[in-house]
Formats: C-alpha cells, structure tokens, sequence
C-alpha cells in the first residue's frame, strides 16, 4: 500500500475538472465537445419533482401518449439546459456567470434519449476594471447529432494583468 499524502500538502495536488484559464487564454472559435449522457425515466421525475414541474407532457405517461403532440413523455427543458450546460462546465476558478442569452428550445427530448454539448468560444471584450466579459455559445444534441438547444453563456472572467485594460475601457464608456 502506497504512504498515505499528509492533508496539509493535499492543496498542492491539482483539483480535477477544474481550469484557471483567465481573459488573455480565450481563444475565440475554440471548440469543445462533451461526453454523452443519457436521461433515465428516474432521474427525470426527480427533477420534476425537485422543481415543482408536473406538466402532463413531462408527469403523465397517459396523457403524453394518448393526448399529447408527441405521443411520448418529454423531458423538462430545463433539465435539458441544466444537463448540457453541465456536460461542459468547466468550473474556472476566474470566470463568474453573467447570464444567459438566446436560448432556445429548438426540438423535444424524450426520456431515454443521449444528449451531448458542444460549447464553442464566440467573442470577448473588455467589460470592467478587473474582469472582461466572455462569450460561449452551448449546442446541446441528441441521439445521433440532431441539434435540441442553443444558448449563449455570457461570463465575466478575471484579467491576468487589469492595468494592460483599464485605458480600453475607459474609450468603450
């Protein structure tokens, strides 16, 4: 058995799934793509559960089929925003959310469907003394590439040097 790592060196062992990229590294045009998930009959009744979301097309087995548009039950769409956006979060110790923009619902998700994201890098700029503002855009996909949701995450992500952007914002004010 290996000797035991004392606690006090842990913080000296890399976190995993975490970056520290910061302003100056966003590369636009950047892509990454995710690995599949996919969404079981439980853990979508948890959520509806969990969010008050009782909606027959995503509760009622027998309305979906008989009396929906569809003829199968859905999965909430904002589980399938959280999921995606999860699938490709990237916990940046120097990023913070702005908020969302463009999202869209563009086809159904079905329990038992496998979605994946592809979240692509599209614009930055300088935004306030200590941090600019970033652009990701997620597209979130089912089964074999059929595209079900678009968004834009707009983040506010820490300057390795602030003093090198304080003359550029003060032109864009």
């Amino acid at each position: 058995m290996p000797e035991q790592t004392p606690p006090e060196k842990h913080a000296e062992v890399p976190s995993f799934n975490v970056e520290d990229w910061m302003y100056e590294d966003f590369e636009i045009g950047l892509k990454r793509r995710s690995i599949c998930r996919t969404i079981s009959e439980g853990e979508a009744m948890m959520f509806n559960a969990m969010v008050l979301d009782m909606h027959p097309y995503v509760g009622d087995q027998r309305f979906a089929e008989n009396e929906g548009a569809f003829g199968k039950r859905l999965v909430a769409g904002a589980q399938v925003f959280s999921y995606g956006l999860g699938l490709m979060a990237n916990n940046n110790v120097h990023t913070f959310s702005y908020g969302y923009d463009k999202l869209r619902f563009i086809k159904p998700v079905f329990i038992g469907d496998t979605i994946y994201t592809i979240r692509t890098h599209l614009s930055k700029r300088p935004k306030y003394k200590e941090m600019g503002l970033v652009v990701v855009s997620y597209e979130i996909f089912k089964n074999e590439g059929e595209l079900v949701m678009y968004a834009e995450h707009l983040q506010t992500v820490k300057y390795r040097d602030p003093s090198k952007w304080t003359g550029e914002l003060e032109k864009k004010v």
